[in-house]
């Protein structure tokens, strides 16, 4: 489970931390021939080397950069604004299937890890629930384009997002800490400060919008939190 754990973190971190936006906009342009795409494979090489540091394990690294550089460069090719939302969850199961696959291959393979599993278990687990859920939450509601009176102007810049995200983190140490009375209180508190907004728009699109982006906050980060304790017992 560690080896599981270590290579699900180092690929979070290579595909949404350490990739700009600016990176994403050029591979899609220049696809195959961008320079970007390739330092984004680097990176995923030396994310696994670090993240496992074992020199037995040199072939998983090897392996994953490979097939990562063969599925992103399927999904350029046949990437368009049609597809772009189905490429995007069917490129990362794709790189997942190999994450398990490989683990599943060499978990029998008598290897020490000296980090602690329960602080990789949270800490693996905390990490989705920023940059990586905020990303697969909007492409997925992507498709809805409401039409809001709410002018740019009386919002901070990307206020929602890291509204998301902190709302996440905080339903996920609630729930870690087996304090679900917090997320009651956090669904009622965010429920109050949106009503005002809400009403004022009078945009029934923008109000489904927003609830479902909540439900999809909330209840990613409630099944993040159940899978770390459920895993715990396996650690």
């Amino acid at each position: 489970m560690m080896l599981l754990l270590q290579l699900i973190l180092a690929h979070l971190v290579g595909d949404f931390l350490l990739q700009p936006y600016s990176w994403v906009k050029e591979k899609e342009s220049k696809k195959l021939a961008s320079n970007k795409l390739y330092f984004h494979v680097g990176i995923h090489l030396l994310l696994n080397f670090l993240f496992l540091w074992n020199l037995k394990l040199w072939y998983v690294p090897l392996t994953i950069a490979v097939t990562h550089l063969t599925i992103d460069a399927w999904k350029l090719s046949f990437q368009n604004e049609k597809n772009r939302r189905l490429l995007f969850f069917l490129d990362q199961l794709f790189h997942f299937s190999i994450i398990f696959g490989l683990y599943f291959l060499i978990e029998r393979e008598n290897i020490h890890f000296n980090l602690s599993p329960i602080l990789l278990c949270y800490l693996t687990g905390a990490f989705f629930l920023t940059m990586p859920a905020s990303i697969m939450i909007k492409t997925l509601i992507s498709i809805y384009k409401p039409n809001t009176e709410i002018e740019k102007d009386e919002s901070l810049e990307n206020a929602g997002k890291y509204i998301g995200i902190l709302e996440r983190l905080l339903v996920f140490v609630f729930i870690a800490s087996q304090h679900w009375e917090g997320v009651g209180f956090l669904i009622a508190a965010k429920s109050i400060f949106r009503f005002s907004d809400l009403t004022e728009s009078k945009d029934r699109k923008l109000t489904e919008y927003i609830l479902i982006g909540t439900l999809l906050s909330f209840g990613l980060a409630i099944v993040v939190a159940l899978l770390c304790n459920y895993s715990l017992s396996y650690l």
